[in-house]
């Protein structure tokens, strides 16, 4: 079940309209969270939308008890209620997926949504909700799966009618094999950093795009916690065309890591839906 400040934390998400603006020690992060604070870079256009007619819905604000790590993302946190919400867009609703969720101008071809942040900066909100990264997936000399905290992600967004909708982020992710909803959770991983020795700079390897995967990548900032690939046949992903709204419809993603034991699934059975400002 969702912790009690789940229902509370979506209800307020919901009356929001957005606003523009690896597991690495716990030091080396607390740089990186002040860091993104002063740091200011633009950010470019998403993609456009698939279908000519779809409809583009404005979220609502933000609430004011949220804080807003960086303007150069969308993404905040509750440091109350330990969340972190990101903003974003559909990019993908057909095809084989390698991820849930990249940033934008990445890997889009290969991913449902693009949010609009690097993938660093989710790490960082993550950390700031008291999240502590376990390790990426390990191919040798052995396989070892991805290991880290369980982070539910739910995501919200406004369909053609007007409705505020929200389901687990789960359900937009088709088992090839079964054709069910995935069924794997995440877990906060934490990708890791490469050294450009040339420059003397350090990169953050997640912002290439594995920002949320459900393919296994040393690189995944958050990944599945089982054998995962193109190799694996029995545990192929696609888009679940049938569940995703049009492409570009604006979607934000809440992130609740599971900070200590949960007692049963995820479920939003407790989650009262929240009246929505008409765009």
């Amino acid at each position: 079940m969702l912790r009690p400040f789940i229902p509370l934390a979506l209800n307020r998400l919901w009356n929001c309209r957005s606003r523009t603006g690896g597991g690495g020690c716990v030091a080396h992060w607390c740089f990186v969270f002040l860091a993104t604070l002063c740091v200011r870079p633009a950010i470019a256009e998403t993609g456009k939308p698939e279908e000519k007619n779809a409809a583009i819905r404005e979220l609502g604000p933000v609430p004011e008890s949220l804080k807003r790590l960086s303007p150069a993302g969308e993404v905040w946190v509750d440091l109350k209620r330990k969340l972190v919400v990101v903003d974003g867009v559909v990019a993908l609703r057909d095809g084989v997926l390698e991820m849930f969720a990249c940033p934008k101008n990445t890997k889009e071809h290969e991913a449902v949504v693009a949010v609009n942040a690097t993938a660093q900066l989710v790490h960082t909100g993550l950390l700031a909700v008291g999240a502590i990264p376990g390790h990426p997936v390990q191919f040798e000399p052995t396989y070892k799966a991805a290991s880290g905290p369980e982070v539910e992600i739910w995501v919200l967004w406004i369909d053609a009618a007007g409705r505020q909708q929200k389901v687990r982020a789960q359900e937009w992710v088709k088992e090839l094999k079964s054709g069910k909803p995935m069924s794997q959770p995440w877990v906060f991983a934490g990708s890791g950093f490469w050294r450009d020795e040339t420059v003397g700079k350090e990169y953050y390897m997640g912002d290439a795009g594995d920002l949320i995967c459900v393919s296994n990548f040393p690189s995944a900032t958050l990944d599945v916690p089982v054998k995962s690939s193109q190799e694996n046949s029995d545990l192929v992903f696609t888009a679940f065309a049938e569940h995703i709204p049009p492409s570009g419809t604006k979607v934000r993603l809440v992130l609740i890591p599971k900070l200590e034991a949960a007692k049963g699934p995820a479920s939003d059975a407790g989650v009262p839906k929240a009246a929505v400002p008409k765009p």
